[in-house]
């Protein structure tokens, strides 16, 4: 098969490329922001039924993740 791609659509495909090159640092931290948030929440949910204590560990979980997320988030992009 030849390649019919014209000289537009290529140079679009590598200037998308370029920008998802630049913004992966972003796009991991992003992730691990919401991964955080969700792993620290389920572990003070679950810290809560095995304790007794709802909501307390959940939301003690739900800020340690935001705060360690946001922390994550910040160094990627300070640098």
């Amino acid at each position: 098969m030849r390649d019919e791609r014209g000289p537009i659509e290529r140079e679009a495909v590598e200037s998308m490329q370029h920008n998802l090159n630049q913004a992966e640092p972003a796009i991991i931290a992003s992730y691990g922001l919401i991964g955080a948030i969700l792993l620290l929440g389920a572990a003070g949910f679950g810290a809560d039924l095995y304790l007794g204590t709802s909501p307390w560990c959940l939301l003690a979980g739900l800020i340690a993740g935001l705060s360690i997320g946001l922390y994550q988030l910040s160094q990627v992009l300070r640098h």
